[in-house]
């Protein structure tokens, strides 16, 4: 994919993320570097236009957000919902974990992931549902199901 003109501003913003991840990030990035799931190339931290995307598969158009305890306020998942708009205005699908998932479900976490990547392949859907393994209080889970489907162009 050809490079964009990104400012100065927001290169140096995208390295400082990048070099000050959270642990969730941290142990996701584990598993999708070095194309660790089927080959498919990750990018961390990427600059896409005004935004700045935790995780970002060009070849399978899909871009991996992680929301922390911020996200838990109305006014954050406005603005969230708003930059899942402009994502899939630019033809990404976003898929949104929060920190608590990547620590207490990786495995499942990581399998979704594996999922979407495939879709453009297979021409299906992925699974709706993230394994659980406990832990959350299942209304949290419910939002990030329901904004993921909406994201897949599923409905609720």
């Amino acid at each position: 994919m050809p490079h964009a003109v990104v400012s100065e501003r927001q290169r140096n913003r995208a390295k400082q993320l990048r070099q000050t991840m959270t642990h969730a990030e941290t142990l996701l990035w584990r598993h999708l570097k070095a194309n660790r799931i089927d080959g498919i190339g990750f990018r961390r931290q990427t600059p896409i236009k005004n935004y700045i995307a935790d995780f970002v598969c060009f070849s399978a158009n899909l871009i991996i957000e992680l929301d922390g305890e911020s996200h838990n306020f109305d006014e954050r998942q406005k603005a969230d919902e708003r930059r899942d708009a402009f994502f899939i205005s630019e033809g990404f699908r976003v898929l949104r974990f929060t920190n608590e998932q990547v620590m207490s479900n990786l495995e499942g976490v990581v399998e979704a992931i594996r999922e979407a990547t495939q879709v453009g392949a297979s021409g299906s859907p992925p699974s709706p549902t993230l394994p659980h393994k406990g832990g959350g209080n299942g209304e949290t889970d419910q939002r990030n199901l329901a904004n993921t489907n909406k994201n897949r162009g599923m409905q609720p």
